[in-house]
């Protein structure tokens, strides 16, 4: 292989794991037009809470909110949007504020300490706002902020310093919730961060001072994260802000339509050593990216694609000249660790009525999503469906007898869901042979050793199952069955609530894409026999799992998967 026929003079570079706007555009990299929305945020409420999920693009479009809006970048206004939605559509707000941005991921430290990391956070970044804005505030502006102890008390002054000077604020703050982790971790933590946002709280103090601010030189807050539960203890306080996370008209604004993937693929299509059509790519990379729906109204019109998702696989595809192995980036892995938590949140108050569970089992839950909720209302079933659906681990696909319909999204999400659920078995000292798995694992997809695979499956199934599980018969057998299979490298498991033909429970579509020679495809029936039934019916359950296989093998979701391979 010439490694030089990946060099492209010219060629647009990826911005995969980007984020200051002005480097996109400036280092001609290929940025993905969402400035239309621009004109839809200011038409909004002035103060604008937007939650999505990590990886997702929400710092990206801060940066470039704050670049349209800053009044430093006025001179580069058309190097930046000149060829943009908002370049040739510009607003009379644009390059007219003075802008305040705050990361809260950037602070440091626990709960218990969250005063002191708010304080260094806002105190280095308030000075470098006086510095940067020098010229347009009061000459001691700096010097006060100086002589103020606090985030509370300089953003105090702050704001009042803008107002002397007859300058506009526009504040964004980006992770707002950040520490929403350590929320759900523990009933400490827990009890800390109500002491931090009811009554007197520092936090609950600060979002306070920010509404004050409102009444003078603070015109307009852009506030992100990725969950509601933060929003509503700090509401009651900051009551001004209206959360557009559910709103039809912005569930595009983040996230890559399949439109916006299409025009990208076919821009380095024309320019790159492209094996696989547009048509080709989009069907490797929908089942793994594709199919996140954040709005009720907008459920059968559009998709949204993980965008970081996208960037990633696009990126090892113009390197590689192929599909990444790893359909999953290992920061993704990351950032889904907190699913381990949710998990385990999940089973210690579920009882019988795991979400989770049932989500696996039964292929959806139905839920109300939720605005915001108290984080110590966090056990009431509605709130956790909406903290899942707000982490990314839930998608709208409809309505069931009248309530949102919800599924995972794709299968990024679900392995590391069942992953997680399989995981939480180590609370008891059980764990799964990551080398044994492999092993069988390949012997599946190539030997076609399909008996030491599902006995070793129905092993773990009778060690680790509880006498609570059992119980539940046929569904957990199903959701135990398919978190199992979806650990397997060389095949996506697609489940009878996927396809909605009601034929089988479990099919192994193989992963060609990725591994070409593979040799073997599966399809599983599955069917429970009780402990007393009879040799009869046992095997009348398994001509009627044979009967139903035959039937799913001559559709044309197998057909079209399968490639080459047998089904067995």
């Amino acid at each position: 292989m010439d490694p030089l026929k990946y060099i492209v003079p010219g060629r647009k570079r990826l911005p995969y794991g980007m984020m200051n706007f002005a480097d996109i555009r400036q280092d001609n990299y290929y940025y993905v037009d969402k400035t239309r929305f621009i004109p839809m945020i200011e038409e909004a409420d002035r103060f604008f809470f937007f939650i999505r999920p990590r990886r997702f693009g929400k710092s990206l479009t801060l940066n470039m909110l704050q670049h349209y809006y800053d009044v430093r970048t006025r001179d580069k206004f058309e190097a930046l949007f000149g060829d943009l939605y908002i370049g040739q559509h510009p607003t009379p707000s644009r390059n007219s504020y003075l802008v305040l941005y705050l990361n809260f991921s950037g602070i440091s430290g626990e709960l218990n300490d969250y005063r002191k990391g708010l304080d260094a956070h806002c105190g280095i970044t308030f000075e470098n706002f006086c510095k940067i804005y020098a010229d347009l505030l009061p000459e001691d502006t700096l010097e006060g902020l100086r002589a103020v102890s606090g985030a509370v008390d300089q953003l105090d002054f702050l704001y009042q310093a803008c107002a002397r000077a007859g300058q506009d604020m526009y504040l964004f703050i980006d992770e707002y919730d950040h520490f929403t982790n350590a929320i759900l971790s523990s009933p400490e933590s827990l009890h800390r961060y109500t002491d931090e946002t009811h009554g007197e709280g520092y936090l609950r103090s600060f979002f306070n001072k920010v509404k004050a601010g409102t009444y003078s030189s603070i015109k307009r807050c852009f506030i992100t994260g990725v969950s509601p539960v933060t929003m509503d203890d700090l509401t009651s306080g900051f009551n001004i802000g209206t959360n557009y996370s559910l709103a039809p008209k912005f569930n595009q604004m983040m996230g890559f339509t399949e439109e916006e993937v299409r025009g990208m693929l076919a821009y380095y299509s024309a320019n790159s050593p492209f094996h696989h059509s547009v048509d080709e790519l989009i069907e490797m990379m929908k089942p793994w990216y594709d199919n996140y729906c954040f709005a009720q109204e907008c459920y059968g019109e559009t998709t949204m694609y993980n965008s970081n998702m996208v960037l990633y696989f696009v990126k090892n595809y113009i390197d590689d000249g192929k599909a990444p192995r790893n359909m999953i980036e290992s920061n993704i892995r990351i950032d889904y660790e907190k699913l381990r938590m949710l998990i385990r949140k999940d089973k210690e108050f579920a009882h019988d009525a795991s979400v989770i569970q049932t989500l696996v089992s039964q292929g959806f839950i139905t839920g109300e999503l939720k605005d915001s909720f108290p984080a110590v209302s966090i056990t009431n079933p509605d709130n956790f469906i909406s903290l899942l659906y707000y982490f990314g681990m839930l998608t709208i696909s409809g309505t069931y007898k009248g309530k949102a319909r919800l599924t995972i999204p794709n299968m990024v999400v679900q392995e590391q869901l069942y992953t997680y659920l399989l995981n939480t078995y180590d609370d008891a000292d059980l764990s799964f042979s990551s080398y044994e798995k492999s092993e069988l694992s390949s012997a599946l997809a190539y030997d076609g050793d399909w008996q030491s695979y599902f006995g070793y499956i129905a092993d773990c199934l009778h060690r680790y199952a509880s006498q609570r599980d059992k119980q539940k018969g046929e569904s957990f057998v199903h959701g135990f069955t398919l978190a199992m299979t979806a650990q397997n490298r060389f095949y996506r498991p697609v489940s009878e609530q996927d396809t909605q033909e009601g034929y089988v429970d479990i099919f192994l579509c193989p992963m060609l894409e990725i591994y070409s020679d593979m040799k073997h495809s599966y399809i599983v029936e599955l069917k429970y026999a009780k402990y007393k039934d009879s040799e009869t019916r046992v095997e009348e359950l398994r001509r009627e799992a044979i009967a139903q296989a035959d039937r799913y093998a001559d559709t044309e979701t197998v057909k079209r998967g399968i490639g080459a391979t047998p089904v067995a």
